[in-house]
């Protein structure tokens, strides 16, 4: 009998990793340390916990990141359809409502009959001949799990900080002020908007530039992700800088018809929408300067609130010398690493590492590997930048079109993101004919099939 694989870390990667294996009739254990032992950034105990945005980015399926997300729920994926289920209105993007969310990703696993769900940290790795492991424990791995990986590897990790934005509820906003749009109408009235002149953006800018901030510790350098930077962070490269990032003002204008200098939007949490994130806005104020700071903002005077904008240190492994196409680890093949511990950066990459993961052990006949997924498509993208790239430079990088294999053609601009479409649709579906005979693992869970809802060539704006 085939022992059941070890997956160990309850996230987004864990959970989409056990979830394609027991729906498809391979038995695993799932280890979560939570509640039992949390982190400095979980709040609960409920598994696929969204710690920093609660956006799984654009759902454009021209974007890189609806490919993903169409590639995902062409194998059914737990993550997507437990995401469209309790989605709340974000423009073209997926958002979701965090407890919803949550719940829905922990009760699919707990209703799972061949997943053993065990709340306990597991604090050694598996021996070698006790068969297939997955550690898919994220950015914020325990100490005594870092230390038995860095032993194996014979390496130190890379690391960077990433951060988090804060959330206000939405009655403490002044709705007279702030007003209701989406860039160039993209969704309607999803997000808030605080609309600020030059004056008032200059005055904010300075404001940032003067706040106190944690310090890091002496030993640590600060090396932020580049697409999580804290506004501070940006403040600092100059005084425009955020009205070309997080503040742009592009897209949107005022009911009065007037274009801001720039805009803080601010993207509900909730289905109900009593809470707001603020957009972008990830900070390592210390708590009392954000509350000072940032009821500046026109509309924020009296906000309340619920979170404020926090920075943890992150870690993942230079996976370009340690990890193969099949996400196994060099020094020992039976074990396997997803998530963001192997340099993909967000939720959605999370995933689809673990669903990955998952479809080439169900896929692996003794010692022999399957073929890999395609390069030219968003899945084997993403394998092949963590194998490919140079190793002296690897950073975290969220999916995008310049990871997947060039088209080889001439190619319009305007038609150059259906083209990869396209011909990612192909490949994929021409891997899976061959690979894997077509499940609806998700639909058994979540109603209506994900991938019958959303088609590769559908928009959500």
């Amino acid at each position: 009998m085939t022992a059941p694989v070890v997956v160990v870390g309850g996230g987004l990667a864990g959970s989409e990793c056990a979830f394609q294996l027991a729906s498809r009739g391979r038995a695993v254990t799932l280890y979560e340390m939570r509640p039992q032992r949390s982190t400095p950034a979980h709040a609960g105990g409920d598994l696929a916990e969204l710690v920093c945005s609660n956006s799984l980015r654009s759902d454009d399926p021209h974007h890189a990141a609806g490919l993903l997300k169409r590639e995902m729920e062409r194998f059914d994926s737990l993550i997507i359809a437990a995401a469209r289920s309790n989605a709340v209105p974000a423009g073209s993007a997926l958002a979701v409502d965090r407890a919803g969310f949550a719940a829905a990703v922990t009760a699919a696993i707990e209703a799972q009959p061949l997943i053993e769900l065990r709340r306990e940290e597991l604090t050694a790795l598996p021996a070698p001949d006790e068969g297939d492991c997955v550690i898919a424990t994220g950015p914020l791995t325990s100490e005594a799990l870092t230390r038995e990986l860095e032993q194996l590897i014979g390496a130190d990790h890379l690391y960077f900080y990433d951060a988090i934005a804060p959330i206000v509820t939405g009655d403490s906003l002044n709705n007279e002020v702030l007003f209701r749009a989406s860039r160039y109408g993209k969704g309607g009235d999803d997000y808030l908007n605080c609309p600020l002149d030059e004056l008032e953006y200059r005055s904010f800018h300075r404001r940032l530039l003067e706040a106190d901030t944690i310090e890091l510790r002496e030993f640590e350098r600060p090396l932020f992700f580049e697409g999580c930077l804290p506004i501070e962070e940006l403040a600092r490269r100059g005084e425009d800088t955020l009205r070309f990032g997080p503040m742009k003002p592009v897209g949107l204008t005022t009911p009065e018809g007037d274009r801001p200098h720039a805009v803080v939007q601010l993207r509900q949490e909730d289905l109900a929408r009593s809470q707001y994130n603020l957009v972008g806005f990830q900070s390592r104020m210390t708590w009392p300067e954000q509350r000072r700071v940032l009821r500046t903002l026109p509309g924020l005077e009296a906000a309340r609130f619920v979170r404020y904008g926090q920075v943890h240190r992150n870690t993942f492994i230079n996976a370009p010398l340690h990890l193969d196409r099949w996400y196994r680890i060099g020094a020992r093949p039976n074990l396997r690493l997803a998530g963001q511990m192997t340099g993909v950066e967000g939720y959605l990459e999370s995933a689809a590492t673990g669903l990955a993961v998952a479809l080439y052990l169900l896929l692996q006949k003794r010692e022999q590997p399957p073929p890999p997924l395609p390069d030219t498509t968003a899945l084997g993208a993403l394998a092949r930048h963590l194998t490919e790239s140079n190793p002296k430079r690897y950073q975290p990088t969220n999916i995008n079109y310049g990871l997947l294999e060039p088209l080889g053609r001439r190619v319009p601009r305007r038609d150059r993101r259906a083209a990869y479409v396209a011909r990612a649709r192909q490949a994929l579906e021409d891997w899976a004919a061959k690979e894997l005979a077509p499940q609806n693992a998700a639909q058994q869970v979540c109603g209506e099939s994900s991938s019958a809802r959303t088609g590769w060539a559908e928009t959500r704006s």
